[in-house]
């Protein structure tokens, strides 16, 4: 299969290319002019401030996976900040959508990045699946409904249109466990805020598997990419202490993230409870790598189990 891929330097977007090359597919970087690919490495040049893409160089792709967006949990939420989260998400989806919806061979399949924020920050204990619609109440989920609708030109020309709703993605290179560690390690982690909330993640190794799975599915539409058990944010800290020999007893101060990152980023995202199940994902017979929360972080940070 000949894919394309944007966002290949981020974090999924680096494990996904070689994986898919692994695989056997041929895949192709979408290319900013700001971005230097691996030497050696098929590149489609596009760049989504001037509105312009390599249309010819998609033609006949099968696939294309996009995964491009500015970070939403780094950097203090000012108005421009937002502004930029919010564009980088919708304006190279409706690039991308655009473009392949003029093609003369379009690709079988766009599978386009979303997030798990669609269903809303404060979702309690409720159980959500693909078939809740969400709410559009904070500024995360009002930037994933306009992130998905960004795609309706490619799904209108009779592409199948798959959107990746990715939970918490698990890697010690990157994301949020990443910044964890080190306070973790110095014994500083703890709970944050009640620890009540619920945290859908899911292992790197899982995320790419549910691509390379939705690939060559038959699915379209949502699907929630996360592992099939959600924890309570004080159980993810108990886990991570553990599997890391360290003490977790003090809860995380919140008054220094809030002056940091604004009160409505903490808010928004730290304190964020979203019990979110892969109820189409687990439909299709997929079989996860890393079910459960602790044998994830061990194989992750390569901690032996006791």
């Amino acid at each position: 299969m000949d894919v394309a891929v944007s966002g290949s330097t981020g974090l999924v977007g680096t494990a996904l290319v070689p994986a898919l090359e692994a695989a056997g597919h041929r895949v192709a970087r979408l290319v900013r002019p700001e971005t230097a690919a691996p030497s050696g490495s098929d590149t489609i040049a596009w760049d989504v401030g001037a509105g312009t893409i390599d249309a010819a160089s998609l033609e006949g792709v099968d696939a294309v996976v996009h995964l491009g967006a500015v970070p939403i949990g780094e950097g203090r939420w000012t108005a421009q900040r937002k502004a930029r989260i919010l564009r980088s998400r919708t304006e190279g989806t409706a690039l991308l959508a655009r473009t392949l919806s003029a093609l003369q061979r379009p690709p079988h399949v766009f599978v386009s990045a979303s997030a798990i924020g669609v269903y809303g920050a404060h979702r309690g204990d409720a159980v959500l699946t693909e078939d809740d619609p969400g709410r559009d109440d904070d500024f995360p989920a009002a930037v994933c409904h306009r992130w998905e609708a960004a795609t309706e030109p490619a799904s209108e020309t009779g592409i199948r249109v798959v959107h990746l709703r990715s939970g918490l993605v698990l890697a010690a290179q990157g994301g949020l466990l990443q910044r964890l560690l080190l306070p973790f390690r110095l014994g500083l982690g703890g709970r944050v805020g009640s620890g009540d909330q619920w945290m859908s993640w899911i292992a790197l190794e899982d995320e790419l598997g549910a691509i390379e799975l939705l690939l060559a599915s038959e699915l379209a539409g949502p699907v929630n990419v996360v592992g099939p058990v959600p924890v309570r944010q004080r159980d993810f800290a108990a886990t991570l202490g553990r599997v890391l020999h360290r003490p977790v007893k003090l809860p995380t101060p919140l008054l220094p993230l809030r002056l940091l990152y604004t009160t409505e980023m903490v808010n928004n995202t730290l304190l964020a409870s979203q019990r979110v199940v892969p109820e189409r994902l687990a439909a299709t017979g997929y079989t996860f790598r890393q079910p459960e929360l602790e044998g994830a972080l061990r194989s992750i940070l390569d901690r032996p189990a006791p």
